[in-house]
């Protein structure tokens, strides 16, 4: 009687292993179109009330390099171009967000940026939207501290935000 239990059990979770599936996906990069051929990064601009002046610089350059070395798309200087992206840096703040012994333990950078995006053989898919980063530091650290020692990942994480907002459908 054991060995007949058993060799159900073994049976039952052989056609559950072996046959259960589990399918999801994801759609992530939207397919350009085959007319797209060229895209334009504008100078990205900095119009938040305090400046950090590497960061938008450092953020038209990162974004270039990402959509030239992920998409098919070719990287021109002028009013031509199929998509013309630019944008602004919004907001560029700091908070605190835990204190501990009625002293603050973490601050918080907030960094928000206005993207703006023209698609020019076809104006139904332009859009303006706003994304945000946030990055929480020790508050032993100055302002200048985080923006030295975080600056790459703050970059890097805005770049791959504003290249989601253009080139995926989530």
């Amino acid at each position: 009687m054991k060995n007949l239990k058993f060799i159900t059990l073994l049976i039952a979770c052989f056609f559950l292993f072996n046959f259960a599936t589990c399918k999801y996906g994801f759609k992530d990069v939207a397919p350009i179109p085959l007319e797209i051929k060229n895209f334009r990064v504008s100078q990205l601009g900095n119009r938040a009330q305090y400046t950090n002046p590497r960061l938008s610089p450092q953020l038209t350059d990162k974004l270039q390099q990402k959509i030239i070395s992920t998409t098919r798309l070719r990287q021109i200087n002028d009013d031509n171009a199929d998509y013309d992206i630019s944008g602004y840096v919004s907001q560029y703040s700091t908070s605190t967000v835990n204190i501990q012994n009625n002293q603050a333990s973490t601050n918080r950078l907030t960094i928000g940026f206005h993207l703006i995006f023209k698609n020019k053989l076809d104006a139904t898919k332009d859009f303006e939207s706003d994304v945000n980063y946030t990055k929480d530091f020790k508050s032993e650290f100055s302002l200048s501290d985080a923006e030295n020692t975080y600056n790459d990942e703050i970059v890097r994480n805005l770049v791959d935000l504003i290249f989601n907002k253009i080139f995926s459908n989530w």
